[in-house]
């Protein structure tokens, strides 16, 4: 693959040449599509710097932005475009200046063949290796036909062929859209789009919907512009990152949940909590933390509905430093804004605490915040599954909480992921004896046997206190147990 990366022209995106398989085939043309505001200018200089700081010439011809524009914007990013020639064929509101009579043509005023010409003169003048040709709407425009159109465009690519150019051709979709004549004659075709759901900010996405000759990642993959350019997350495809790992089992440093674990959960696999709220998901995740960190460990919490600091101080009242586990080196902690953060970027920055940090303990609080970045179900099921494949042919231990609906009684998920996962441990409130009560069960574990009994728990400055099975009570996880036997086990107000 370093081989392969050597030979073509980089497009200097961080991520995209992941999904092109190693960048742009030099000497070829490539269509670069979508509407206004998807990023195609931002990718474009972003092509054309990476040239530049390679030695290389690079052209911007430009149809649609003047020169003043494009280098304001190339500014707002702290890039600098030395190196980088911009021919426009745009003009101000009025040509006083001779000399921008001379240099500035009105696109709307040309034929065609002339704009065409004009264009060839400017490649002449500079010789580049790489060209962005922004956009393909005005030539679409002065073409009047789509055979025209067509003819001009394959005149354009085997002139820019015979000169050992690489070209990025961008349309903005603003005339035609079902108009393919450059996805045919292309070599590949990049398509952005741009969602804007009721709440959050927007979501964009790109797709190669072509590259001859290439085996490139398709699907789609989130991107993101920010200061600095635009960054692509590609899709994460499990089955590319095997591994030979140990498998040990883990533990949480509490010998009752231990006990109801049967020892422990394998190391690499997955476990899912589920609950109503306040039945002690969270903390239940924290001390499976504390037991990681613990073992000499690193540990990464991504916390999607409480605010850190509110969590700093409830676990610190329970006995877990999290900001001292911190300071330490040893967790890593981030909160997610769900309206704000894309799916393909959550999952990079998983990624990216498994692969750099080395982190073996991962904490996702809730996937309800995670649905909430990605709405559709089905699409986040798979988005789990191969996350979750992922971090396990890592050898990462994965916690993940689920926030069940209602407090007694029947329990319903936003989502279903229990098939999912390898271990799940089901939360629940019950009354009995005028008391709010918890209780802890293990219903499913593919790695080894557990107890198939019902424990009450207690939070308190311990954080989490396990009780005697409840083995004369039917019912508690529907919420209103019956007593079967005299003199219940339970966990009495005045116990430490």
């Amino acid at each position: 693959m370093n081989e392969l990366f050597k030979q073509q022209a980089l497009t200097g995106v961080l991520g995209l040449d992941d999904v092109l398989g190693g960048g742009l085939e030099r000497q070829r043309l490539f269509l670069l599509e979508g509407n206004p505001g998807t990023g195609k200018t931002t990718i474009s200089i972003q092509f054309l710097i990476a040239g530049a700081q390679a030695g290389e010439r690079s052209l911007y011809i430009t149809l649609s932005e003047t020169e003043e524009e494009l280098r304001s914007g190339a500014t707002s990013h702290g890039w600098d475009m030395t190196g980088i020639d911009i021919f426009e064929l745009v003009p101000p509101e009025t040509l006083l200046d001779e000399d921008q009579q001379q240099s500035l043509l009105y696109s709307s005023d040309l034929e065609l063949g002339e704009t065409t010409k004009r264009i060839f003169e400017a490649f002449e003048r500079v010789r580049p290796d790489r060209v962005v040709l922004d956009s393909l709407s005005e030539i679409r425009l002065l073409a009047q036909s789509s055979l025209r159109y067509r003819r001009q465009i394959l005149a354009m690519k085997h002139y820019f062929a015979r000169q050992g150019a690489t070209v990025l051709m961008l349309d903005d979709l603003t005339t035609d859209i079902n108009d393919k004549t450059v996805h045919s004659v292309a070599h590949g075709v990049i398509r952005l789009e741009e969602t804007s759901p009721e709440y959050g900010g927007d979501r964009r996405r790109l797709r190669v919907g072509k590259y001859r000759g290439r085996r490139y990642r398709g699907g789609y993959h989130d991107f993101a512009i920010a200061t600095g350019g635009v960054r692509v997350f590609p899709r994460l495809v499990s089955a590319e990152h095997k591994k030979r790992i140990a498998r040990d089992v883990v533990t949480s440093g509490r010998a009752e949940l231990d006990a109801l674990l049967g020892g422990g959960v394998e190391s690499g696999s997955s476990v899912l909590i589920l609950g109503p709220a306040g039945t002690g998901k969270s903390l239940l995740t924290l001390t499976f933390i504390e037991g990681a960190i613990g073992r000499g460990e690193k540990a990464a919490l991504f916390v999607f509905d409480e605010e850190m600091g509110l969590l700093f101080d409830r676990a610190k009242k329970l006995g877990i430093d999290l900001q001292g586990m911190i300071d330490a080196g040893s967790l890593f902690m981030e909160q997610v804004d769900a309206a704000e953060l894309s799916p393909g970027e959550f999952t990079e920055r998983v990624r990216r605490s498994v692969e750099a940090h080395g982190v073996r303990t991962v904490v996702i609080d809730s996937l309800n915040g995670y649905q909430a970045a990605m709405p559709q179900e089905q699409a986040l099921v798979l988005h789990i599954h191969e996350l979750l494949q992922y971090l396990n042919r890592q050898g990462a231990t994965t916690f993940l909480t689920v926030a069940q609906h209602g407090l007694v009684g029947d329990m319903r998920s936003p989502v279903d992921v229990t098939y999912l996962a390898d271990t799940v441990i089901l939360l629940r409130y019950f009354e009995a004896i005028g008391r709010v009560r918890r209780a802890i069960s293990v219903v499913k574990k593919r790695t080894g046997a557990h107890e198939d009994t019902i424990r009450e728990f207690r939070i308190d400055g311990r954080g989490i206190s396990l009780g005697e099975p409840l083995v004369k009570f039917q019912g508690v996880l529907r919420g209103v147990p019956t007593l079967v036997d005299d003199g219940p086990q339970l966990i009495r107000a005045e116990d430490p």
